[in-house]
Formats: C-alpha cells, structure tokens, sequence
C-alpha cells in the first residue's frame, strides 16, 4: 500500500469504539502481512435503515485477512452477506482485497471513484506499469542493473487479491451524498495518496472517514503513480495530496476515522507537523541542489542514508513527490536531457 517510510507521531488522542457503536459504526481491523502499511486496515461496517449494511473498505484478501474479516463480523454479530453496497476507499490491495469476494456473497455493487478503477480491476498492476514506463525510471537515473532487480522483485511479488469484475463496479463522485441509519455523509474525493481516494464526510456528526489521507502514526507516501501517464499527465501525488489535506485541516472534526488505527481527534496539530515535516524535506533537497544539479535518483541519500532495495520504489516516489512540489512552487527547474536533472530555479 506504500505507506510508512517515515512516522510522524502528531499530538493526537485516541478514541474508543464505543463512540462509533453508538452511531451503527463497527470497525473490524484486519492484518496486513507488509510493516509499511502502519498496522492493520480498518474495515468499517455501517448500519443501514432497512436492516442491511454498508461497508467502507474490505480489507485484504489474504487466508489470515478473510479469516480476520469473518471472524470479527461473526463475534459482532454482523452478516456480511446482508450488504447493500461496498464503498471502496482507494485502490490499494489493503482496502479493497475481499471486495470480489463479498461481493459474489452479498450481490453488493462495489463503489469506486474513476480515477481507481484501473487499479481494483488489476489492469495498473506494478509490474506491468514497470514494464511499460521503463524509459521514465531511466530519465530519473535509475541505474539500468538496479531497474532490472526492481523490476525482477516486482514480477515475483505474489498476488494477494481476487481483483474486482468491471460488471460489479459502481460510480463514486466527489459530493454524491450516501444515507445510513443514524447519519449522512458526504463523498469528497481527495487525490494525493492514489489519484482516486476518497474520503466521507458526516458534517453534522463532525466526523471523517480519513482511510489512508490523514493517518495518526505514518505519513500517507505519496507513491510515484503512472496510471494517469508521463509528462503533463502524470499524477503529481504530493502537491495534490496538499491540497486536500489543507481543505482537511479547516474541517471542525470531532473524530477523524482513519483507514488503520483507531479514531482520533487533534487532526489539526496533526497536520500542522506533517506540513513541517515536507517542508524540512523539500529544505533539505533545495540545499543539495544548490550544490549542484542532480538526478531523483542522485538525491536519494539526500532523504534517506540507507538504500534497500525493497523500498526503492518509496524512495524513490517520496524524493519525486517532494521535487515536483519544488517545481510546482517555482523554486527547482527540470533540465532535460537522456537524465532529467533539477537545479534551483
């Protein structure tokens, strides 16, 4: 899910789940078998009027994940074949990885925003994008050997998730309103983290379903995203990703619901030390270039010391993110050439 490359612990304060009992919100947490994730996923069932329920988010597919998911509705007496519809965060195998599956079980349609289609239908696996934008990791710098070990270890990373039928997708769009039982909300999409996420907003309850945009222990990596293209196209993951989290951090919250961990309030103070956090960064990166020009790839020990391979892709997505908000600021320039390089503008 590409998340956890750095923990930034805000002054935030947990909260039970009693609260969200209260308001027919039963949060099942379900294991995620890679530590960048920042713990187990949220799936949250909501009470519906008629009987039925809503889900947000399905957690992964995986034997330990399915038997969580059953478990946990079964201890709470929730019957998961009872569903009018599955609401899918983002497409990230954490979030949406049993949705096939309950959705072949219930007869739910599953909802997902545009912009994560491709993804939840598997035609945006890692592997094959690898494939297809090798000459775009090569203009970053990465060294043709270790584009091959990147690319050798994506093709062996196992399949953790049935992938969703087009047939059982649904629309999700920025400002559609969804009715439960004991409350509304509000559907905002807020890309950064994917270019589809979404979030839900209950404006009178003062609450937000936050999945993976606002996290309590890890910054949301903005992972460097193709499936929208190169050049002009091309996602910018971390200067959108501010965008959505400035509009969050207006929000008068009483809880923020995120995708792991418990709720929490104190989104505010939270935010506030992940802007500090990019800001130190983007500092960081502007005084290396003023040394001199430099490739993504030749400013990784700029923000991160240690190079391992397994984590390459996050690292390198964090130090693009980070220089593509520069260059959106004015304050870096690209310098064309068979290796992009940046220099301050």
């Amino acid at each position: 899910s590409g998340r956890g490359l750095t923990k930034v612990h805000g002054p935030t304060q947990e909260l039970n789940d009693s609260a969200l009992t209260a308001l027919g919100i039963h949060r099942l947490e379900i294991p995620v078998p890679f530590i960048e994730a920042g713990g187990p996923a949220n799936v949250y069932v909501i009470e519906d009027a008629d009987g039925r329920y809503s889900l947000f988010d399905t957690g992964i597919g995986t034997p330990d994940g399915v038997a969580a998911l059953r478990g946990q509705a079964a201890e709470k007496q929730l019957d998961l074949k009872k569903l009018s519809r599955i609401v899918v965060s983002h497409g990230h195998l954490d979030h949406f990885g049993n949705a096939q599956m309950l959705s072949e079980e219930s007869g739910a349609r599953v909802f997902i925003h545009d912009a994560d289609v491709e993804k939840v239908t598997g035609d945006a696996r890692f592997a094959a994008l690898l494939r297809r934008h090798r000459a775009y990791f090569l203009r970053l710098g990465v060294p043709v050997e270790t584009l091959d070990q990147m690319q050798a270890g994506a093709d062996r990373q196992p399949n953790l998730v049935r992938h969703v039928e087009r047939a059982r997708l649904g629309p999700l769009h920025d400002g559609d309103v969804l009715q439960f039982k004991h409350f509304e909300v509000v559907v905002r999409h807020l890309p950064g983290h994917t270019p589809g996420l979404v979030c839900l907003h209950a404006e009178r309850q003062r609450f937000f379903f936050a999945d993976d945009h606002v996290l309590a222990r890890v910054s949301p990596n903005p992972l460097l995203d193709l499936s929208q293209g190169e050049g002009k196209t091309k996602f910018r993951a971390l200067s959108r990703y501010m965008e959505g989290a400035k509009w969050v951090r207006d929000l008068d919250l009483d809880a923020v619901l995120p995708g792991h961990g418990p709720a929490f309030r104190g989104h505010r103070e939270l935010l506030d030390g992940l802007f500090a956090f990019y800001e130190q960064r983007q500092g960081k990166l502007l005084a290396r270039l003023q040394q001199g020009p430099a490739s993504i790839f030749e400013l990784l020990p700029t923000l991160f010391p240690r190079r391992e391979p397994g984590r390459l892709v996050l690292m390198l997505s964090e130090v693009l993110a980070n220089v593509e908000v520069l260059e959106d600021q004015g304050r870096v320039t690209a310098l064309e050439g068979e290796i992009v390089r940046y220099a301050p503008s």
